[in-house]
């Protein structure tokens, strides 16, 4: 397989993982891009690259500035600004599990905690409050396995994966 079919796979393979993870394909396309270039990039070489607008790059770029998975890069007497992506991937997994968190569990937390208190005693409300208390007791735990794994380190991941797997 040449390169630059061996990149175009992975550019298209890592936007339709980002779009699993709850981000754009663009999105996830401009992260594996900038993943895999040796040198920093600019706005144009993105556009370039993956046939997008400089609205999509630069809306793109910025969310991926927000979720910590790219970094500006300054150069001395240049006038773009260029960007590369974290390139440890132990630390691109924390970030994700840092926004994902963020975007989708604190929230869903927040509403099981709002809704626990409706009043009443009717078979309806019984019910309820069971599937909600249900809901916030996973809820929870997938919280605190997060917090764990965000305060691990990427060996002990790797070893407790391992013994899960064996």
């Amino acid at each position: 397989m040449e390169y630059s079919e061996a990149k175009e796979k992975f550019l298209q393979v890592w936007g339709t993982l980002g779009s699993d993870w709850g981000i754009s394909r663009t999105m996830a396309q401009i992260h594996a891009l900038l993943l895999i270039s040796p040198e920093a990039l600019c706005v144009k070489d993105i556009m370039d690259e993956l046939q997008i607008s400089i609205g999509n790059a630069n809306m793109n770029l910025r969310a991926l500035l927000d979720w910590g998975l790219v970094y500006k890069e300054l150069r001395p007497g240049e006038r773009k600004e260029y960007f590369v992506a974290e390139k440890d991937i132990w630390e691109v997994v924390r970030k994700i599990i840092i926004n994902r968190k963020r975007k989708e569990l604190e929230p869903v937390l927040k509403v099981l905690d709002d809704v626990s208190a409706v009043q009443g005693d009717s078979p309806d409300v019984q019910e309820f409050l069971k599937i909600v208390q249900e809901i916030r007791l996973f809820s929870n735990k997938a919280d605190s396995l997060l917090e764990t794994l965000l305060k691990a380190d990427s060996e002990w991941f790797v070893k407790s994966f391992m013994k899960l797997v064996k």
